[in-house]
C-alpha cells in the first residue's frame, strides 16, 4: 500500500507518526513498503533496536551515503535495502548486545527525484514514487499553462553516460492511443513541457 504524501511547494512532507496500540511512543510510517527499495543519499531512516531505546533513532542518510549510530559510528547505508542495512547493524551490535533485533524503516524518500520543467503550473523537483509514469508525474505539476505544447513533451534520461530523449504526446495518451509513450520513470528523469 502506498501512503498518500502531501505535496506543498513541490516538496514532500513527512507524514505524522501513528500512535501504537499501547498509546505509548509513536510508530514510524514507512514511505515505501517495497522490500527491494534501495536506500539513497538524503533518505530518512528509522533504526529500531528492540528493547534498546537509547540505540533506536531516526537518522538522515548523509550525501556520501552513510549514517551515524550510537556505539557504531558511521555505517554505509546508500546502495542497500532496509533489510540489507539491518544485517550489518545487527552484526556490529553483537559486540554490545547478546541477540540484537534490528528493524530499518525508510520514513522519507528524498533520494529518488524527478524534475518537471517548462509550461506547467508547478515546475520543480518531485519525489519519484514506485512505478510512477509520465502521466502520473505530470498530474503532480498542477496542469499545463496556456501555451504548453502538449503534443511535444519529452523526457530526458541519462543512460550509460549519454542523454536519451523519449517523446510524449499528452493528447494521444489521454485518449488511450500510443500508450507505450507513458513510460515508467527512473530517478533523475527530467520531463520538459515546451
Amino acid at each position: 500500500n502506498q501512503r498518500a504524501r502531501k505535496e506543498n511547494n513541490n516538496e514532500a512532507r513527512p507524514m505524522p507518526a501513528a500512535a501504537n496500540r499501547n498509546g505509548g511512543k509513536a510508530e514510524p510510517i514507512p514511505a515505501t513498503n517495497d522490500p527491494g527499495y534501495v536506500i539513497g543519499p538524503q533518505d530518512v531512516l528509522n533504526i529500531s533496536v528492540w528493547k534498546e531505546p537509547e540505540l533506536s533513532r531516526t537518522v538522515p542518510v548523509r550525501p556520501y551515503g552513510k549514517i551515524s549510530l550510537p556505539l557504531l559510528h558511521d555505517i554505509q547505508a546508500a546502495g542497500l535495502t532496509p533489510m540489507g542495512l539491518a544485517l550489518p547493524i545487527k552484526e556490529r551490535l553483537r559486540k554490545y548486545l547478546a541477540d540484537p533485533q534490528v528493524t530499518v524503516i525508510v520514513t522519507e524518500i528524498n533520494s529518488q527525484r524527478i524534475y518537471i520543467l517548462g509550461e506547467v503550473t508547478r515546475a520543480g523537483a518531485y519525489s519519484l514514487l514506485p512505478n510512477m509514469t509520465v502521466l502520473q508525474a505530470l498530474s503532480s505539476a498542477g496542469g499545463f499553462l496556456e501555451f504548453a505544447d502538449q503534443k511535444n513533451i519529452h523526457i530526458l534520461r541519462n543512460e550509460n553516460g549519454r542523454q536519451v530523449k523519449f517523446l510524449f504526446n499528452y493528447k494521444e495518451v489521454v485518449k488511450g492511443r500510443r500508450l507505450e509513450q507513458n513510460i515508467v520513470l527512473k530517478s533523475g528523469d527530467t520531463i520538459v513541457v515546451p
